[in-house]
């Protein structure tokens, strides 16, 4: 059976010429439903604040209601954004800055993911 898919909707977004150099900035609802294990692997053309579960080479953390912190995008591989609550819903706000004409989220391939195994930080518990 296939894991439901992310409702991802647009917020806000704006185009970027001058001060931090063009940009395409967006702010994102995500809510993943019941045991959802969020998008595949994945990264961002820029920056991304908000909710995330593990970034590559660093240990995984669960992020609780309230609490914030960022991902720097680029060529770093956003691994899982998962929800572990079995009976409710969890949605986040994400704040992404973007490479102007690139898309906001690209997936990676299992032949790069097991190029780049050596780079994932060991699992809590493995």
């Amino acid at each position: 059976m296939d894991a439901p898919i992310p409702d991802i909707r647009l917020l806000d977004q704006a185009h970027l010429a001058g001060g931090v150099g063009p940009a395409h900035v967006m702010t994102v609802s995500i809510t993943l439903e019941p045991g959802s294990p969020g998008s595949p692997p994945h990264r961002h053309s820029g920056p991304v604040f908000g909710y995330l579960l593990e970034l590559e080479g660093e240990p995984e953390r669960i992020i609780r209601t309230g609490e914030a912190f960022w991902e720097p995008g680029g060529d770093l591989i956003h691994y899982q954004a998962a929800n572990h609550l079995a009976k409710a819903p969890t949605t986040f706000i994400a704040v992404m800055v973007c490479a102007p004409g690139e898309e906001m989220m690209t997936y990676v391939s299992e032949q790069e993911l097991a190029e780049r195994a050596h780079l994932r930080h060991p699992r809590s518990g493995s």
